[in-house]
């Protein structure tokens, strides 16, 4: 048996130990994507090929921390029901042993392509790096071809997460780097076939550019051209808080600029938060046959008391977002629920028209464990609104400080942990929540918030309050367990 089937076999072994204790778990997600058992983070390789949305993802099916990943594999026609497919890739070769990493797909003559990262450590702890690709005829099975692009000059072995896509008749590919003075940086290379590979730049990060000494790593870069510009999204790390920005241990955002492929070069602006939330991280996009740019995130941050977690005693841990369309309004992303999500929806609406003054108030039928919840036509001159969440996380909109909070029940110690941004109004907002996960989406998705969070079994109830007068209409829907 070779290395490759003897990891498969025990991949096997684990997900039938530990089925009946995963599923048991209650926090379990209604309509989120999940590991089968073990930790879940990067989304990997997300590709709309053949008419079939592909998402893999790093997996460590052996245990709840991370280790040697594997690419595990989703596969979904319609963005809503997913099927959990065999493992795609496993860390059985030598450019590989310590972990087949993150990286992303492309299509070529007709067969799936994809590029990760290879990650090796030797008998002294020394780290090395391969961009590595891999191929597949049927989008199941995949042949590995080993390393492609080594190491170059300058940069430590951290170096991984390329990216791929054509353009001008070439192949270009941004990875993630770090330099050997400990900055964070994206190198370009491109390529006419795929396979030989040629450096071009540093694109920014590094030495050069508008993200000079911006971190001391940047992570799963990925660059595409959206609504006439090009949007640079990526995930640095060492960034100290500033404010309200950046308090979370690593962060995922992006820039805007314009991208010269005959020249290699990226000139941006500055570095934009994604999400504004608790839990998102490592984000990868790609375009499907409507011509949509869609992205997934990981549902967590790394090193971020990733073992506290309640759902490790089930032998399982972390989750993705949920599928978002991007679109670029001048020089903003905005992201918004893929329109699919509306089959998730049991039922018609219930619609209540709100007034309230000084009172809490229970809106009809906004509780349970798995809902969306549409508030739209805001009117608030003056004072606070809020809305409380299953007694375990809390938004608060100030209108004098023109402030936005997300508030949760740390699920460390109990303690009330706050997120925050700037926010001129409230026009609307629309609120994913899971078992264990919310997904805020305010003012048509100009500003997001996401996290996990752990409610009670017990707590299920929706409420609303405000200090002055305010009117608002809500529009709520309970929503499908598809996974």
């Amino acid at each position: 048996m070779t290395s490759d089937q003897q990891l498969r076999a025990k991949v096997t072994e684990e997900l039938a130990k530990h089925k009946s204790m995963v599923e048991q778990d209650s926090y379990r997600l209604h309509y989120h994507l999940m590991p089968p058992v073990g930790l879940l983070n990067d989304p990997n390789g997300f590709i709309q090929w053949k008419g079939t949305y592909h998402l893999f993802y790093q997996w460590m099916p052996f245990k709840t921390g991370h280790g040697a990943k594997f690419w595990g594999h989703f596969t979904s026609k319609d963005l809503v029901n997913w099927q959990h497919e065999e493992v795609a890739l496993t860390p059985a070769e030598w450019f590989e042993k310590n972990g087949c990493y993150s990286g992303s797909a492309i299509e070529h003559e007709g067969e799936l392509y994809l590029f990760y990262t290879g990650n090796v450590k030797n008998e002294n702890d020394e780290r090395e790096s391969y961009q590595c690709l891999a191929t597949s005829r049927d989008g199941i099975h995949f042949e590995k071809n080993g390393p492609v692009i080594t190491l170059p000059d300058g940069f430590t072995a951290h170096f991984r997460d390329p990216k791929v896509w054509q353009q001008d008749d070439r192949y270009f590919m941004v990875i993630g780097a770090q330099t050997e003075a400990l900055k964070g940086a994206i190198v370009l290379f491109q390529s006419d076939d795929l396979t030989d590979w040629k450096w071009v730049r540093t694109l920014t990060g590094g030495d050069s550019g508008k993200l000079t000494d911006f971190g001391y790593m940047f992570e799963c870069p990925d660059l595409f051209h959206l609504d006439g510009k090009d949007v640079l999204v990526f995930s640095p790390q060492g960034l100290k808080p500033d404010g309200m920005k950046y308090q979370n241990v690593y962060q995922a955002g992006y820039t805007v600029g314009a991208f010269d492929p005959k020249a290699g070069k990226y000139e941006h602006n500055k570095f934009i938060e994604l999400d504004r939330g608790f839990d998102f991280y490592a984000p990868q996009t790609t375009t499907d046959d409507q011509g949509r740019r869609l992205l997934f995130a990981w549902m967590s941050v790394p090193d971020q008391d990733e073992q506290m977690h309640p759902t490790i005693k089930h032998k399982w841990l972390h989750t993705m977002t949920l599928p978002r369309e991007l679109q670029l309004k001048g020089d903003k992303l905005y992201q918004a629920p893929v329109k699919e999500l509306e089959n998730l929806r049991k039922g018609d609406a219930v619609v209540e028209e709100v007034v309230l003054n000084n009172h809490v108030k229970q809106v009809e039928r906004a509780y349970g464990q798995a809902f969306e919840l549409l508030v739209e036509k805001v009117e608030l001159d003056e004072g606070w609104f809020e809305l409380t969440i299953r007694h375990a996380a809390r938004i608060i909109y100030s209108s004098e400080q023109r402030v936005l909070t997300l508030e949760r029940k740390s699920y460390v110690d109990g303690v009330i942990e706050k997120r925050q941004c700037q926010l001129e109004h409230v026009r609307n907002l629309r609120l994913f929540v899971d078992t264990s996960s919310i997904e805020l989406f305010m003012n048509d998705g100009a500003e997001v918030f996401t996290t996990r969070f752990y409610p009670t079994k017990e707590s299920e109830q929706v409420t609303f309050a405000t200090s002055e007068e305010c009117r608002f209409k809500v529009k709520n829907w309970t929503l499908a367990k598809v996974t």
